[in-house]
């Protein structure tokens, strides 16, 4: 791939033999019409170093947070089965609560990526400012909330006798980090928008490492500490989001930084600098909301075929969540592009980087797609002994196996979406695929059909290629350009 190659009109004008054609779907120079091109910037090792050093921290963050929860159920699991079904039970509450400061995060990535692209240093703090305040507001009020029903909740989505206590312990506890979580998520989203994706990483690591440190001294009782089981994986978790947020606040808090965060500007707040990040977040809540209010209709359902499967039915969704992370670590990089981009009225570098996402989004696939199709008997068997969990979620490894090649080119296409702004669509797309087609498929594949938890996972894989479709088309219709921050 040689950089210094003249554009793609002055070689063909001059008779050079175009490159086979999936050499093409990899070079940027290929990606953009040439009348559509805004300047001739579009060397591979130029556009693929760009994104991979922007992508790595981003990749390596997600992947230390899907890990996060993927320890808690590993090493809960040497507590048993109900342990595990206890802590998958409060995923789904926890996911709906933090659906807001998710969205506002994304909206903040979105609009600082814009203003760095702007040359707008003051207008990116300002945006910091201004929604860091509100945030904490939100999870506080949100940790009240459900503290008071934590078992109301967790009995409607199926919590049963042998795992409501846990659940309710575990449930409150975690509820409590998310006001730790808020500071972190909002710091660390405007850092992703000025291409520092690195804090990020260097936030969950800790937060990993904490939380690694005190599963094992609490759950089992470790040394000098009690062994508390669930209720010590929470703390640990805790205790990884409380560290998270130190770092994050020590990070804009350097004068020298591209973003400084002052304490005297926490509650200036006004319409200019907080409406671009409302109309974007906006959309991300209401995506948000529908995935949530889908996830916990799905697993709700699930968690009606009783503890064994429901166990099952966590250890799976746990590697396909690991899984995920991958594709969503590369979609922050191509977000923070994409904004950046547009921000420098430059819509055919950002359709560059939304290919070039894609591109190596299809080839990190391919390679987990083998890995958990070869390795599935051996993954489950990290989590249980139990020889009807062993087989039933090594057969349903293989459906996952399918659903991440089309999980991973969705969480791509949307993640150049929203790094757009273009966060309604994806909200529509969300209402529709996963807030009534997966939970009206499951039950009617779970029960009427009869294939049980296996029917559950074929609407898993429905909806994941349906919201791939959907994403694509919108992204080569090439609207998202044109939307104005």
């Amino acid at each position: 791939m040689n950089d210094q190659k003249p554009p793609v009109t002055e070689r063909v004008a001059a008779g050079a033999k175009r490159p086979p054609l999936l050499v093409r779907f990899f070079l940027p120079r290929y990606m953009v019409r040439d009348d559509k091109k805004l300047g001739d910037d579009f060397g591979a090792k130029q556009i693929y170093l760009t994104f991979l050093l922007l992508a790595w921290p981003s990749l390596a963050e997600q992947v230390l947070t899907g890990i996060i929860n993927f320890v808690d159920t590993l090493m809960v699991s040497t507590v048993g089965d109900a342990a595990v079904a206890a802590i998958g039970l409060t995923i789904q509450p926890r996911m709906i609560f933090q659906v807001v400061l998710v969205a506002i995060a994304t909206a903040v990535t979105a609009v600082v990526a814009r203003r760095r692209g702007q040359g707008d240093r003051e207008g990116a703090n300002r945006v910091l400012a201004a929604m860091l305040p509100i945030v904490v507001g939100i999870a506080a009020a949100f940790f009240v909330l459900s503290y008071f029903f934590a078992s109301p909740i967790l009995a409607f989505i199926g919590a049963k006798e042998d795992t409501l206590a846990d659940a309710t312990s575990y449930y409150r506890i975690t509820m409590f980090g998310l006001i730790f979580l808020a500071v972190s998520l909002t710091l660390n989203g405007a850092q992703r928008g000025a291409g520092k994706t690195r804090i990020a990483m260097v936030t969950t690591m800790a937060a990993n490492l904490v939380n690694c440190l005190f599963n094992a001294l609490l759950i089992n009782g470790l040394w000098i500490f009690p062994r508390l089981e669930v209720t010590g994986a929470a703390i640990a978790t805790v205790m990884g989001q409380f560290v998270a947020m130190v770092i994050s606040v020590v990070s804009v808090r350097r004068r020298n930084g591209y973003l400084f965060l002052s304490f005297s500007r926490l509650f200036k707040i006004d319409r200019k600098t907080v409406g671009p990040v409302f109309f974007v977040m906006s959309g991300a809540l209401f995506e948000q909301l529908f995935l949530r209010i889908g996830f916990f209709i799905f697993a709700k359902l699930v968690a009606g075929l009783g503890t064994l499967d429901f166990a099952t039915h966590q250890v799976c969704m746990t590697i396909l969540n690991l899984s995920f992370t991958v594709g969503d670590g590369l979609a922050i990089a191509s977000s923070a592009l994409v904004g950046q981009s547009l921000g420098m009225k430059r819509p055919d570098r950002a359709l560059v980087f939304g290919k070039v996402a894609q591109r190596i989004g299809l080839g990190f696939a391919a390679v987990l797609c083998a890995l958990v199709a070869v390795f599935r008997h051996g993954i489950v068997d990290w989590f249980t002994d139990d020889p009807g969990v062993l087989e039933k979620g090594a057969n349903i490894m293989l459906l996952i196996s399918v659903i991440l090649l089309f999980q991973i080119q969705q969480v791509m296409f949307g993640g150049t979406l929203r790094g757009a702004g273009d966060t309604r669509f994806m909200a529509v797309v969300s209402l529709l695929t996963i807030g009534i087609m997966r939970p009206a498929l499951t039950y009617v594949l779970m029960h009427l059909v009869g294939f049980g938890l296996y029917g559950a996972w074929i609407a898993v894989l429905t909806d994941q290629i349906i919201r791939a479709v959907f994403a694509c088309v919108r992204f080569y219709r090439g609207k998202w350009a044109k939307i104005e921050l």
